[in-house]
């Protein structure tokens, strides 16, 4: 969970967009990333592709603008504080 939250909040593409490109389309719409789910997908396909982990990302209306700007304008991603814990950990 600890690598995922990492790859979600860090890991970019050469031109500066996250390198998961669900994570790209909800963060440049002003969503957070709020949550991973282990086991939240477990078909065939989720398991080959994220291990069975799934990101849910919150649209907080008075917050979509602002993450938005953040996002376009200086890469950062908007994280809940859960995230952000995980993210930063080991």
């Amino acid at each position: 969970m600890r690598l995922c939250a990492r790859y979600l909040v860090r890991e970019r593409t050469s031109s500066g967009r996250a390198l998961d490109p669900v994570g790209h389309f909800h963060l440049s719409n002003g969503a957070r990333v709020e949550r991973l789910n282990w086991l939240g997908d477990i078909s065939a396909k989720g398991l080959q592709q994220s291990a069975g982990i799934m990101v849910n990302y919150l649209y907080r209306l008075d917050d979509i603008e602002a993450n938005h700007e953040a996002y376009r304008g200086e890469g950062r991603v908007a994280v809940s504080s859960a995230i952000r814990t995980l993210a930063r950990a080991g």
